[in-house]
C-alpha cells in the first residue's frame, strides 16, 4: 500500500480516539465530583458495600438509599446502608466512581459497575474489561497518577 493510505488510516484512528475522549469528557453527568447515572445515582445504582461483603457488583434497591458527597447511593439491604452511613469513605469508590484508569490518564470516564478491583481496602472501578486488563498490569503506578489527577480536581 501507498504510504499516504497508511497515514490517512492513522489520522482517522487518532481522530476517532480523540473524538471518543471528547465525547467521554463532555457527558453532563460527569461534570461533577461524583460519577452519576442518568437516574442520579452513584455506581449506576449498585450497592457499594456489596463489593466488599460479596465480592461482586450487586444492584441496590431504590428504596434503600443514603447520600454522600452530593451523590445518592443505593443498597441491597438496610445492613449495608448502616455500614455505609457509619463510614462512607471506607465504601465509596475512589475518584468519585469514575474509571480509575481514566483518572490515571487525566480524565473522567464512565464505568461498568462489574469491572472493579478491591485493593488495600479501596474500591476502584473501570470503564470496561479491556481497560481493566490494562489497569491491573500496574495498579500501583496508575493509582499514583490517578491520585495526582484527582487531587487537582
Amino acid at each position: 500500500m501507498h504510504a499516504s493510505v497508511y497515514s490517512r488510516r492513522a489520522l482517522f484512528g487518532m481522530g476517532f480516539g480523540l473524538s471518543a475522549l471528547l465525547l467521554i469528557n463532555s457527558r453532563p453527568a460527569m461534570a461533577g465530583k461524583v460519577n452519576l447515572s442518568k437516574a442520579g445515582t452513584a455506581i449506576d445504582g449498585h450497592d457499594p458495600v456489596a463489593y466488599f461483603t460479596q465480592g461482586k457488583a450487586v444492584p441496590g434497591d431504590a428504596g434503600i438509599t443514603a447520600s454522600h458527597d452530593g451523590a445518592t447511593y443505593q443498597f441491597s439491604s438496610e445492613e449495608h446502608k448502616a455500614l455505609f452511613v457509619a463510614d462512607p469513605d471506607k465504601f465509596a469508590p475512589q475518584y468519585g466512581g469514575y474509571c480509575a484508569y481514566g483518572a490515571a490518564q487525566g480524565y473522567k470516564a464512565p464505568v461498568e459497575p462489574d469491572k472493579f478491583t478491591l485493593l488495600d481496602g479501596k474500591l476502584y472501578l473501570n470503564y470496561n474489561a479491556r481497560v481493566q486488563g490494562t489497569w491491573i498490569k500496574d495498579t500501583a503506578g496508575y493509582i499514583e497518577k490517578a491520585d495526582a489527577f484527582w487531587a487537582s480536581q
